[in-house]
């Protein structure tokens, strides 16, 4: 016969199995979650206008195809230098 001291660890041996059942139940309890960056909110806001720029690139086309597109020169130097000053 086996006497245990006053300490005894193995009150209840169903213990460990009961912990793992409960902390499966929590895992199951948890849903998931998702985060939008702000950079992905601002990349999907722009992805809108989309349309209004294929409508702008149509329009192009159709006027050099049509020969009547016309290049203002002092404007695009104006915006090559400020894109190349920064």
């Amino acid at each position: 016969m086996k006497i245990n001291g006053p300490n005894q660890t193995n009150l209840n041996p169903y213990q460990k199995q009961m912990n793992k059942q409960t902390e499966i139940g929590q895992k199951k309890q948890m849903k998931d979650k998702i985060e939008i960056s702000e950079t992905a909110k601002q990349m999907q806001e722009s992805g809108k206008s989309d349309s209004v720029r294929k409508k702008l690139v149509e329009q192009v086309k159709s006027d050099v195809v049509q020969g009547n597109y016309q290049v203002d020169a002092e404007a695009t130097a104006k915006k090559m230098l400020d894109f190349w000053s920064k």
